[in-house]
């Protein structure tokens, strides 16, 4: 049984960032690399025993917390008592890529955690992610994890359209459950947003990499530079395979033609992510760089954040992000966000520990350019941010109009669903009134034998899901090829994203 006494005698402990002055000059893991890894297991272990086993684990609960269904309050109590192989069982039984979710999640698990209720009570939730990352990163170290290539083959062969986190986890089911499958990939490297859109110092790559190579030892087949529509015709496609999943994601990003739009200088978020990763993968120097500049990023949100780390380590002169929202509070308000809900609260990830300057209430009225057509400055007001009778966000400016300088600015704004292109008009594929692609309860489209899953399906969302979806497509499809399925479905089609700023 768990330790009773627990939270009571171990205040909670988070893992500790490499010192600001050094990270900001790297792309490395902004987390320390203890020289003493039985230490750092031991503390690990230490903090798993604030784990309580609750009655009802609301950690677990795709509806508050991990829409995987992670047997949190199991793999807690192998970790505290150092049985760390069964422990990586536990986890690998409902999580593909746990260093992914344990590096990049926002853990609303740990917000669902009963110990959340009262903070200033209990010394705040169990450090779930912190134990789930060290857990995967212990598999691996000591050779738990290897390719668990299928026992039998079904003769029925898949085609997936895209590398990213949903992708990679039904491909990675249907191959086990004994499928040929073919993922295809229009970049160059395998990994979707995990590669290009998440920052190294945030997701090192060779994660991407070692999971990839587990695949490939498995059986499942990876092709790149292959837009499907245009390089792989879609009657190809279809000719090739049995079935076909679309994992494309979300990637038509929103924008605001406000005047001055098309000065030089001002670029959507991933203009300047995606070739910042690309120079970190030795494809030479990024033609959207922050160095030397005045950079203004619009948006608040974790895109916005991952534009500040990557504009730190490129050497901004400053950087100054914007919100339209007001500033939230420190500690969950339970009018607005009662636990186990995802509280809305004020978010500072280890870009925003690095510096720059956050303003809220204030949006964009107009930006200005020098006499050679670059941006110079940035002319913001203070803004009220109201709902309309039709629910639509209403933002007017309520005070006066100020100037910032301004030689780089950064839409982060969020995206506004699937990209239109050859792939869905040869499918006969329709986006639903959110921009995304619809499905039935059997997550398959309007197209016969094509699948749905990730943030095509749900909109711009979190890593969480995308493996989530991704695993409850994989047992829709084996169901599809074969008329029935042992596959794990952890979500259902109909379950509305979880919205977290």
């Amino acid at each position: 049984m768990a330790d009773p006494r627990g939270f009571l005698e171990v205040p909670k402990k988070e893992a500790k960032y490499r010192p600001v002055a050094e990270r900001v000059q790297d792309w490395a893991d902004v987390y320390e690399h203890s020289d003493n890894p039985i230490k750092v297991l031991d503390e690990v272990s230490t903090q798993a025993r604030r784990c309580m086993d609750c009655g009802i684990p609301f950690c677990h609960s795709g509806t508050a917390g991990c829409p995987l269904g992670n047997l949190i309050p199991e793999w807690n109590d192998l970790v505290r008592r150092g049985r760390w192989d069964a422990a990586s069982s536990r986890l690998h039984a409902t999580n593909n890529f746990p260093e992914f979710t344990g590096m990049v999640c926002p853990a609303p698990c740990e917000a669902a955690c009963v110990l959340s209720i009262s903070e200033q009570a209990t010394g705040g939730s169990v450090s779930i992610k912190r134990i789930e990352k060290t857990i995967a990163y212990e598999s691996w170290a000591e050779g738990v994890i290897g390719p668990e290539p299928p026992e039998s083959k079904t003769g029925k062969s898949v085609g997936v359209v895209g590398s990213g986190p949903a992708g990679l986890a039904v491909a990675q089911q249907l191959t086990r459950a004994g499928h040929d499958v073919t993922v295809y990939e229009r970049d160059d490297r395998l990994g979707g947003l995990l590669r290009y859109g998440i920052p190294e110092y945030k997701l090192q790559k060779s994660d991407i990499d070692r999971r990839v190579a587990q695949m490939r030892a498995e059986g499942t087949t990876f092709v790149t530079n292959c837009d499907v529509g245009t390089e792989l015709s879609v009657a190809d496609l279809q000719a090739r395979h049995d079935a076909v999943v679309l994992a494309v994601g979300a990637m038509e990003a929103r924008d605001n033609p406000v005047p001055g739009r098309d000065l030089n200088g001002v670029h959507l978020a991933m203009e300047h992510l995606v070739p910042a990763n690309r120079e970190c993968e030795g494809d030479g120097p990024s033609p959207v760089t922050a160095a030397g500049k005045h950079v203004v990023i619009i948006g608040g949100g974790d895109t916005g954040a991952d534009c500040l780390g990557t504009a730190h380590r490129q050497g901004a002169a400053s950087v100054v992000q914007l919100d339209y929202n007001p500033e939230l509070p420190g500690q969950r308000d339970d009018g607005r966000s009662p636990w186990p809900t995802w509280p809305l609260v004020m978010r500072s990830s280890s870009a925003h520990d690095e510096g720059g300057e956050r303003l809220h209430q204030v949006a964009v009225q107009r930006f200005v350019g020098d006499d050679d057509g670059n941006v110079a400055a940035l002319v913001l007001a203070e803004v009220e941010v109201t709902r309309g009778d039709d629910g639509r966000r209403e933002i007017t400016p309520v005070g006066e109009e100020f100037e910032i300088p301004c030689q780089l600015a950064l839409f982060a704004i969020g995206f506004a669903g699937v990209r239109r292109g050859e792939l869905l008009d040869d499918l006969g594929i329709e986006l639903t009134p959110r921009g995304v692609i619809g499905c039935g309860s059997d997550w398959q489209t309007d197209a016969p034998g094509v699948f749905v899953c990730g943030d095509a399906h749900r909109g711009a969302s979190l890593v969480v899901w995308a493996i989530a979806e991704g695993r409850s497509t994989a047992r829709a499809v084996d169901e599809f090829l074969v008329g029935e399925s042992d596959l794990p479905s952890p979500v259902r089609p109909a379950t509305l994203p979880l919205t977290v700023r």
